[in-house]
């Protein structure tokens, strides 16, 4: 592995899995693996569990890991080739992102969409740009159009319920239901899951949200798409609850129908489901109080899963390394 963007660079998902899997088991169990190592996680927006789960992650594996809130304390970037920087950003990300490489063994960067402009988020300039010139391992923390170590995450946490889950079938249903939002918020969650559940091909693999929420299909072929909730949930034995904002006129909130919102009624539809969701979560308008203070509700089992899921990844980068 020699970066970590999208489930394409992950290889067998389910060697990926039994390792985190392992790392939780035995957190310490490479605990040299990284001495003499930096990693540097480098934020252009906020974060809690992916910036600490990663911490947690290098820290188990001796790494020393340094956070750099570039949004916060750094200098303006400019991502453009051929920019004339008159404006108000104060330093290219080709003179920035090489120095950087010097610093670090392996780089961590979380972006985030506009929501303005389509074609630029979804041409994934920062973190591309960041792979083009730094020279060293890049991970994505999350990016303009997908979250990759929160899907391997959920994944694990899917994986790990099964285990213990009796009900569930060998190829279980997994529901991704839309929610209300106070806010339009980015496809990257809703988009990472539906290519990584595809891309494990060990589901039934179910979509559902209201019409005009499409996603872009290159990350949910394979998955069946209805905007029937209640019928997505019959029979479910995972539901995934996250609102995402529209794709085709993008970046906007056509609605609000608090029908959508996740409630023990609904989870009544389904095979006793386990509920999940990435945090953070609205209560009470994305998910219930009932539902998500429920013995069907993952979703601290799911966040807690991120630090093995980054553990994983940075010691498949480390052991890379040394080939």
């Amino acid at each position: 592995m020699k970066q970590f963007t999208s489930v394409h660079d992950a290889g067998n998902i389910n060697a990926l899995v039994e390792k985190a899997l392992m790392y939780k088991a035995n957190p310490l169990k490479d605990k040299t693996l990284g001495a003499g190592k930096r990693i540097g996680l480098l934020f252009l927006n906020p974060s809690l569990r992916t910036r600490l789960s990663t911490q947690v992650a290098a820290g188990n594996l001796g790494m020393d890991a340094i956070v750099f809130n570039v949004d916060k304390e750094g200098w303006a970037l400019e991502f453009e080739e051929g920019a004339i920087m008159s404006g108000s950003t104060v330093e290219h990300i080709k003179d920035a992102a090489p120095v950087l490489g010097n610093y670090f063994d392996i780089l961590c960067i979380r972006t985030f969409p506009s929501l303005k402009n389509r074609d630029d988020d979804y041409s994934e300039l920062y973190i591309t740009q960041f792979i083009k010139y730094c020279g060293v391992p890049v991970i994505s923390l999350e990016s303009a159009t997908l979250h990759p170590l929160q899907s391997l995450t959920d994944v694990i946490t899917i994986k790990e319920a099964i285990s213990h889950q009796p009900s569930v079938t060998s190829k279980p249903k997994i529901v991704l239901t839309w929610a209300p939002h106070v806010k339009p918020l980015p496809q990257c969650v809703a988009n990472s899951f539906a290519q990584w559940i595809n891309a494990w091909g060990e589901a039934d693999f179910v979509i559902t949200h209201p019409q005009d929420y499409e996603l872009k299909e290159m990350f949910t072929k394979g998955a069946t798409i209805t905007h029937n909730q209640d019928e997505a949930l019959k029979g479910a034995d995972f539901v995934y609850v996250k609102n995402w904002s529209t794709y085709n006129d993008y970046g906007k909130i056509y609605e609000n129908d608090p029908e959508w919102m996740l409630t023990e009624d609904k989870l009544n539809l389904t095979n006793n489901a386990k509920v999940m969701h990435c945090l953070p979560v609205r209560r009470n308008v994305e998910l219930s109080d009932e539902v998500l203070d429920s013995s069907n509700s993952i979703v601290t089992q799911q966040a807690a899963n991120r630090v093995w899921a980054a553990q994983a990844v940075i010691s498949e980068i480390l052991n890379s390394s040394k080939q």
